[in-house]
């Protein structure tokens, strides 16, 4: 199922991994920017550099 989240924002807790990255990724691919949030900031900025490289903002 698609969705158009373009100039959305969505803030994704526990994204680092697990269901709250692979929910990340989908609203990505689905239009919206996303602020990524973790405990662990490694896994956080792979997360952050897979949404960028989908064509869309991240933080």
């Amino acid at each position: 199922m698609r969705a158009d989240l373009s100039s959305k924002v969505a803030l994704v807790t526990g994204s680092s991994k697990g269901i709250g990255k692979a929910i990340a990724i989908r609203f990505a691919e689905n239009g919206a920017d996303v602020v990524v949030n973790a405990r662990n900031p490694g896994p956080a900025l792979e997360v952050v550099e897979q949404v960028k490289a989908l064509g869309q903002k991240a933080r």
